[in-house]
C-alpha cells in the first residue's frame, strides 16, 4: 500500500506565499517523477509543475517565476513553493507521484487527496 497526504494548503491575501507538501509512504521502492496539478471549479485539472527524478522541472506558463517545485528523494516528499500568489490561483492542488513498488515492478501513478488554496483578499 502507497499514501499520499499533502498539506500546506489555506486562505492568503494576493501577493502572498504558500508551501505545499505530499508526501509518500509505504511500500516504495523507489520514486520517479512528482508533480502538482490544480483544479479550479468549473475548470479541468491542469499541470502546474513537474520534476523527473533527475530533477529536471517544467512548469506551466501561468506559474513560471512564481512557483518552485522540489522533492526530497530521502523522504520521498515533494513540494510547491508559490509566491507572489494571485486569485486565479485559486483551485484545489493534487500531488502526483509515480511510484516503483519493487525491484523490476511496474511504475504506477498515486494521487494525493488534494489541498484547498485560495487566494483573496
Amino acid at each position: 500500500q502507497v499514501q499520499l497526504v499533502e498539506s500546506g494548503g489555506g486562505l492568503v491575501q494576493p501577493g502572498g506565499s504558500l508551501r505545499l507538501s505530499c508526501a509518500a509512504s509505504g511500500s516504495i521502492f523507489s520514486t520517479y517523477d512528482m508533480a502538482w496539478y490544480r483544479q479550479a471549479p468549473g475548470k479541468q485539472r491542469e499541470l502546474v509543475a513537474a520534476t523527473s527524478r533527475d530533477g529536471s522541472t517544467n512548469y506551466a506558463d501561468s506559474v513560471k517565476g512564481r512557483f518552485t517545485i522540489s522533492r526530497d528523494y530521502l523522504k520521498n516528499t515533494v513540494y510547491l513553493q508559490m509566491n507572489s500568489l494571485k486569485p486565479e490561483d485559486t483551485a484545489v492542488y493534487y500531488c502526483k507521484v509515480t511510484i516503483r513498488q519493487e525491484i523490476g515492478g511496474p511504475f504506477k501513478d498515486y494521487w494525493g487527496q488534494g489541498t484547498q488554496v485560495t487566494v483573496s483578499s
